[in-house]
C-alpha cells in the first residue's frame, strides 16, 4: 500500500514504510513553539514555608503547583520519546510503547530513526541529522509502518529540538491510521463510479496519465499501450423504454461481464486490463505493456461476444450490443489526450460502419478526417477572403455545335489543399449550413458573368448560365428573394438563369420547396434536374413539376463507348437514352446528355434527338474569358475550349 493507494494494505508490502509527506522547517528564533504551551522549560517553585508569610497578612490561598515536565511527560496520550544528540532515545512514554507495540523499557537505548523509520528517504534522514546537530528547527513526515501484530501503522511523527539546557530533541509520533482510512474510503468513493463500482473517467485517466509517462515503460514492459473505447447500441431506448432503474442494471450487468472478459484476459498475459466506466454507456479497458494489435482485437472480441448473450434483468429478457473502437501503439511519444482522440474517431467508425464490431484505428482514414474537419472550419471563412471562384463548362447544340449556355462550377484555391473540387467541400458545406452563403455567392458572380458576355457579344445569341442550387438552400434561406435581388442587381433576364438541383431533390420536393420552384418558374427562370436516371424516377409526379430542362446522368452516355450496336450494353443505354429523349420531349422538356466525350457519343445521341451535350469533347470547365473565346465560333468539338 503506497501513499497513494486506497483499500487494504497487501500483506507483501507491510513490510517497508512509506513515504506520503514531510514538513523540514529552518532554524527560528523559538525552537521550541511546537511544544511550548505544556513542554518549555519551567522552573517549578514548591510550597510558600510558613515563615515566609507575615504575621498581619490576610491569609493568602494556596494554589496546587504545575506539575513538573517527567510527569507531563509520562502521563501524555500523545507518543512522544526524547533523543540524544546521537539519535538515541532516553526516554519513551508509555504511550509510544503502546502505538508501537513494544515493552517501554526496550525503548531506552534504541535509535529513534529505526523506531520510526526515518532513514528511508535521503532528504528526511539528512534532516533529521541536520536537526541532531541544531541546524534546523523542525521535522514532520507520515510513515506507514509493520506493527508487531501484523497490520499497518499510519503515524504522523514530529522532531523538534528541546531547549537548549536539555539538550537532545522531542519526538512525537501520532496515530493517524484511521485519519487515512478515511481518506481511502473517501478516494474511493471519488474515484469509483457508484451504479457499476468500476473506476470512473478520474481514476482512469489518471491511470492513463501514469501509464504514458517515461519512466513507468522505460526500464521494462514492452513499451506500447492498447485501449477499447466501448459504446453500448440503442441504450438510449432502454432508459427511454423501461426507466433509468432497468438502465441502471443493464450497466452494472454489462461492467460484470466486462471485468470478466479482463481477468480472462489477465490469466493469459502478464497484466488485467483495467476496465473503467466513462460516463453514461462509454466503457473503456485499458491494456499497459500490450503485445500488438492481435491482443486488442483478441480482447474485443471476447468483449463482443460477451455482450452480445442476453441479459435477464428484473424479469426482463434483454439483448443489445457494443460497438468498440481499438488502439493500440507505442507508449512513447502519446498523451493522453491523443490516444482518447484516437479511440473515439474509431469508435464512431464502428458506429457508422454497422454497429456490433470493433474497428482498429487507421492512420490514413483518420488523416482524411482530419483534413474534413480541416476544410469545415475555414468554409465560412474562405468566402469572405476570396479563396472561391468559379469555372464555366459550355452547354453546346447538338444540331449546330454552337454555345447555347454554360453551368457554372466552383474551386476553392485552399491555401493548404490547393484547388480543390465541389465533390471535396459542397456536401460539407450543406452539413454546417455555409451552403447558404457559399450558393448566394456562386449565383451573384455567375449571373454578373453572363450579364457581362451579353454586353460584350450584343451581335450573338446571348447564352444562359446554369448554377447548381442545394436543397438546404431552399429550406434554409428564401431562394425565391435571392435570385430576384440578383437578377435586379445584374441585370440578366430571366429566361438566361438556369437552376439545377439534383433528381432526388426535386423528385421529393414538397411544400415549400415546391412553392419555391414553382414561383421561380413563373418568374421566367429556367429549373433543370441535374442527373437524371439515378434516382427512383416517378415519371408521374415529373409531369407535375415546374421542370424544363433534363440532364441525363453521364452513366448512360459512357455506355455509347461500345461501337458495336449489337453489344448489349451500349444497345440498352441507347435505347433507354433514346425513351427518356422521347418522354421529356412530349412533356414539352429540352434533354441535355453529361459526359460526352467523342464524337460517336455525339453523333448517336444527336440521331436521338438530343438537344444539348456537356463534356470534354466540347470542353473541359474553364475561366470565363477562355468561354469568349468559345462564343459565336462554330465547331466547339474543334476543342478551343480545351487545354
Amino acid at each position: 500500500m503506497s501513499g497513494t493507494s486506497e483499500g487494504p494494505t497487501p500483506a507483501t508490502e507491510l513490510g517497508r514504510a512509506v513515504v506520503t509527506e514531510s514538513e523540514i522547517l529552518a532554524p527560528s528564533g523559538a525552537e521550541f513553539a511546537e511544544f511550548a504551551e505544556g513542554a518549555e522549560a519551567v522552573e517549578v517553585a514548591g510550597p510558600v514555608p510558613d515563615e515566609a508569610v507575615e504575621p498581619d497578612a490576610s491569609p493568602v490561598p494556596c494554589t496546587p503547583s504545575p506539575p513538573s515536565y517527567r510527569s507531563v511527560f509520562t502521563a501524555a496520550p500523545l507518543a512522544m520519546a526524547v533523543v540524544d544528540r546521537e539519535g538515541t532515545v532516553t526516554g519513551a512514554n508509555a504511550a509510544l510503547a503502546d502505538l508501537l507495540g513494544r515493552d517501554q523499557d526496550t525503548l531506552t537505548g534504541a535509535v529513534a530513526a529505526d523506531l520510526v523509520d526515518l532513514a528511508s528517504d535521503a532528504r528526511t534522514w539528512h534532516a533529521y541529522r541536520e536537526l541532531l546537530r541544531g541546524r534546523r528547527a523542525r521535522l514532520r513526515c507520515t510513515r506507514r509502518l509493520k506493527h508487531p501484530e501484523g497490520h499497518a501503522l499510519w503515524v504522523r511523527v514530529t522532531v523538534a529540538p528541546l531547549p537548549p539546557d536539555d539538550g537532545g530533541v522531542l519526538v512525537s509520533v501520532a496515530d493517524i491510521s484511521d485519519h487515512r482510512a478515511l481518506q481511502a474510503r473517501l478516494r474511493h468513493l471519488r474515484m469509483h463510479d457508484p451504479v457499476t463500482r468500476l473506476p470512473n473517467r478520474t481514476l482512469f485517466f489518471e491511470r492513463l496519465t501514469g501509464a504514458l509517462e517515461a519512466e513507468s515503460y522505460a526500464e521494462s514492459g514492452t513499451g506500447r499501450i492498447g485501449l477499447c473505447y466501448l459504446d453500448l447500441d440503442g441504450f438510449k431506448a432502454v432508459n427511454d423504454t423501461l426507466g433509468h432503474r432497468v438502465g441502471d442494471q443493464l450497466l452494472a450487468a454489462v461492467a460484470d461481464r466486462l471485468t470478466r472478459c479482463a481477468l480472462d484476459a489477465g490469466r493469459t498475459r502478464a497484466g488485467i486490463p483495467l476496465v473503467a466506466r466513462l460516463g453514461g454507456d462509454e466503457f473503456a479497458l485499458l491494456v499497459e505493456d500490450s503485445t500488438g494489435t492481435e491482443q486488442l482485437a483478441d480482447l474485443a472480441e471476447s468483449l463482443l461476444d460477451a455482450i452480445q448473450e442476453p441479459f435477464d434483468l428484473s424479469g426482463r429478457r434483454l439483448s443489445v450490443s457494443a460497438s468498440i473502437g481499438v488502439v493500440e501503439r507505442h507508449a512513447a511519444g502519446t498523451t493522453p489526450t491523443a490516444l482518447m482522440q484516437a479511440a473515439d474517431t474509431t469508435l464512431y467508425w464502428a458506429k457508422a460502419d454497422g454497429k456490433a464490431r470493433w474497428t482498429l484505428f487507421d492512420p490514413e482514414r483518420n488523416a482524411s478526417r482530419v483534413t474534413r474537419q480541416a476544410l469545415v472550419s475555414s468554409l465560412r471563412p474562405a468566402i469572405d477572403r476570396g479563396e472561391f471562384a468559379l469555372e464555366y463548362q459550355p452547354l453546346v447544340g447538338m444540331d449546330d455545335d454552337r454555345v447555347h449556355g454554360v453551368e457554372a462550377l466552383i474551386r476553392w484555391h485552399h491555401p493548404r489543399f490547393g484547388t480543390l473540387t465541389p465533390n471535396r467541400f459542397i456536401s460539407l458545406a450543406e452539413e454546417d449550413g455555409s451552403i447558404v452563403p457559399l450558393g448566394r455567392w456562386v449565383l451573384r458572380t455567375a449571373c454578373r458573368q453572363a450579364r457581362d458576355w451579353q454586353t460584350r457579344y450584343p451581335d450573338e445569341p446571348p447564352i444562359f448560365v446554369s448554377v447548381n442550387v442545394a436543397v438546404r438552400q431552399v429550406w434554409d434561406s428564401d431562394l425565391v428573394a435571392d435570385v430576384a435581388d440578383t437578377l435586379e442587381e445584374t441585370g440578366l433576364p430571366p429566361h438566361l438563369l438556369q437552376l439545377e438541383l439534383t433528381e432526388s431533390a426535386v423528385m421529393g420536393s414538397s411544400g415549400r420547396p415546391l412553392q419555391a420552384l414553382k414561383a421561380l418558374s413563373d418568374m421566367g427562370v429556367r429549373i433543370a434536374i441535374d442527373d437524371f436516371g439515378t434516382g427512383y424516377s416517378n415519371l408521374a409526379y415529373l409531369s407535375r413539376l415546374p421542370v424544363s430542362v433534363l440532364k441525363l446522368d453521364g452513366s448512360f452516355v459512357r455506355g455509347f463507348q461500345i461501337e458495336d450496336r449489337t453489344a448489349q450494353p451500349g444497345a440498352a443505354d441507347e435505347v433507354i437514352v433514346e425513351a427518356m429523349v422521347q418522354l421529356a420531349h412530349r412533356l414539352g422538356l429540352t434533354v441535355t446528355a453529361e459526359c460526352v466525350e467523342t464524337s460517336a457519343q455525339a453523333t448517336r445521341l444527336r440521331r436521338i434527338g438530343c438537344d444539348t451535350g456537356q463534356g470534354w469533347l466540347y470542353s473541359r470547365p474553364v475561366p470565363p474569358d477562355r468561354i469568349s473565346e468559345l462564343l459565336g465560333t462554330p465547331g466547339v468539338q474543334a476543342g478551343v475550349g480545351n487545354p
